[in-house]
């Protein structure tokens, strides 16, 4: 049964460029503009009206943009959620700007090892990760520390959590690697390495959203019986102000948007496009984080019930619960 029958996220783009070049990613490798002020203006206006809550500020490296605690300022005046993931390369630079104006602000880190994590993400950040914590506990800020699992990095779980996340009092992410087009992350977790994860997950301080396993089980989306809701759910805007879809990964499409996002999204167009959410020929076996946590949210599904207690969990522990229930 389908709970809400609108977008409730929008995966806002606000450049494709990235100071790091992490070796499970490709978006760095994209030319690409930056997003405008005014154009983030009136689609907030538009998304408000759509229905949509949260907003994820996202790249590339989103701190690139020199205005993006003005555009995290605005959705969070607006009644929007806010969330923004950062290598932190740049965090201790905008820390006073953006403090009080992220909801769920994610800092990305794969090891306890300086040198494993740095030679994952291609540049050396780990430090920095170490001292945005520190600044942000200073301005009386609660990043989350996402740790991106690969086979290769699983035996370090529990050296982050007893050593960083949990002297510091930080909710660790736990965030399975997934493929995509060419862009491989080598072996998938084994049946055995699921379970321990799923382990993992119920510790305190701990998030997993437990249907990201289950899905992994079940060999991943399938296009004869399709659970991502990614067009339907999601918003994908570019940093040339265009809608995406069915989400940025396929990007089949692109839609200029030209301050009309509300009649864009609600077009023939773009709705029989959306429509095949989940069953064109590249969505089979998609497993992508960012689509199939909404896809999960909106439909009592059997993943919705697994993910229900982990994301309960996690908005209760974040306060994020308490902003939902005023807006």
């Amino acid at each position: 049964m389908r709970l809400v029958r609108h977008p409730v996220l929008c995966n806002y783009y606000v450049t494709y460029r990235c100071n790091a070049k992490c070796s499970f990613c490709d978006i760095w490798e994209k030319p690409s503009p930056y997003i405008t002020l005014d154009d983030v203006t009136s689609n907030l206006r538009d998304l408000k009206r759509l229905g949509v809550s949260v907003v994820d500020f996202t790249g590339g490296e989103p701190l690139l943009h020199r205005q993006i605690h003005e555009f995290v300022g605005l959705a969070h005046d607006m009644g929007f959620i806010t969330t923004l993931t950062t290598n932190c390369l740049l965090y201790p630079k905008y820390a006073e700007r953006l403090r009080g104006k992220v909801d769920m602000l994610h800092f990305s880190l794969d090891s306890s090892e300086k040198e494993v994590h740095d030679r994952g993400r291609g540049v050396a950040c780990f430090d920095f990760v170490l001292e945005s914590i520190r600044v942000a506990r200073e301005l009386g800020e609660r990043p989350d520390v996402l740790f991106t699992v690969f086979r290769q990095n699983l035996a370090d779980l529990e050296r982050v959590y007893e050593q960083i996340t949990r002297p510091n009092k930080l909710v660790l992410i736990l965030n399975p690697a997934f493929e995509y087009g060419e862009v491989e992350t080598g072996e998938q977790l084994t049946a055995g390495e699921l379970d321990y994860l799923s382990a993992f997950g119920k510790r305190p301080g701990v998030y997993l959203n437990e249907a990201f396993i289950q899905l992994r089980r079940d060999g991943g989306n399938h296009v004869a019986d399709p659970v991502c809701r990614a067009a339907s759910t999601t918003l994908v805007v570019s940093p040339s102000n265009e809608l995406v879809l069915p989400c940025y990964h396929l990007g089949e499409k692109k839609f200029p948007i030209e301050g009309r996002l509300f009649d864009l999204y609600n077009s023939a167009e773009v709705q029989q496009l959306a429509a095949l959410e989940g069953r064109l020929p590249a969505c089979e076996g998609c497993t992508i984080n960012c689509y199939m946590q909404p896809s999960f949210a909106v439909e009592t599904s059997k993943y919705f019930w697994q993910a229900l207690p982990s994301t309960l969990k996690y908005n209760w522990d974040k306060g994020t619960w308490k902003r939902m229930l005023t807006r």
